[in-house]
């Protein structure tokens, strides 16, 4: 699994467009399903550009099914969170989050169909605000779709940009069963912001009914090149089918 906030495709300082390097950079995780915040829809010249929405251009023939949530329109481009997926989609629903008055935010629930007979693989990507009070509100609405819409033996996996640089989601989210990969391994969650010098632990991948979940290193480069935010990502291995 892999979370990356891709600042709409620009580079670091918001000065040079690199979707084309970030989808190499993306390639080469291989990654089986990947969680993408602040990634433009089909609308505006740079959907022109790439021939598409943003998703659809990083996805193209590595990742057949794809699902995508419109969380804001401004000066005529949309962006939103967007999952990538080697495995078909069954369903997605794109919850909104928002709090009135500040940048939209929503939560991309997808049910991803994984082979045999195992159970279908729930994923939630999210990009959650930048005021702690509305953080908690928004955290409370994760709980409640967790609860109300993922199967208690379901295996689940939340990743995204939650912005909680006092680490108070953890609180919140383990009353649903989710434990974040890098915290159970390490003691703390990845530094994963500033791209160039991370300080900021703001980036997670949470998961719930999973056999086992790791903390996969990722390269300072080329990542530290092109977005904001470095990415996090971990090796998770599903149960076998009772």
């Amino acid at each position: 699994m892999l979370t990356v906030n891709i600042h709409k495709g620009f580079d670091v300082f918001n000065t040079r467009f690199v979707l084309h390097e970030l989808r190499e950079a993306v390639r080469a995780v291989r990654s089986d399903v990947v969680f993408l915040q602040e990634v433009e829809g089909a609308t505006g010249a740079r959907a022109a550009a790439s021939a598409g929405a943003q998703y659809e251009f990083l996805a193209d023939a590595i990742w057949p099914d794809h699902a995508y949530g419109r969380n804001a329109v401004a000066e005529g481009l949309d962006h939103g969170n967007a999952v990538l997926s080697r495995y078909p989609v069954l369903r997605s629903f794109n919850h909104d989050i928002s709090v009135p008055g500040v940048e939209p935010r929503g939560l991309l629930h997808c049910e991803l169909a994984l082979p045999g007979d195992q159970p279908a693989l729930h994923v939630m990507c999210v990009h959650l605000g930048l005021r702690e009070a509305h953080r908690s509100h928004q955290l409370a609405r994760l709980c409640e779709t967790v609860q109300s819409d993922v199967p208690a033996a379901a295996p689940l996996v939340v990743a995204g940009d939650f912005n909680d640089w006092r680490s108070r989601a953890d609180a919140q989210l383990e009353a649903s069963g989710l434990r974040e990969v890098f915290r159970q391994a390490h003691g703390q969650h990845a530094r994963s912001f500033p791209a160039r010098w991370p300080l900021l632990r703001l980036d997670r991948i949470y998961v719930r009914g999973v056999a086992s979940a790791l903390p996969v290193p990722m390269p300072r480069r080329p990542w530290a090149q092109l977005s904001d935010h470095a990415p996090v990502a971990a090796a998770i291995e599903l149960r076998e089918p009772a």
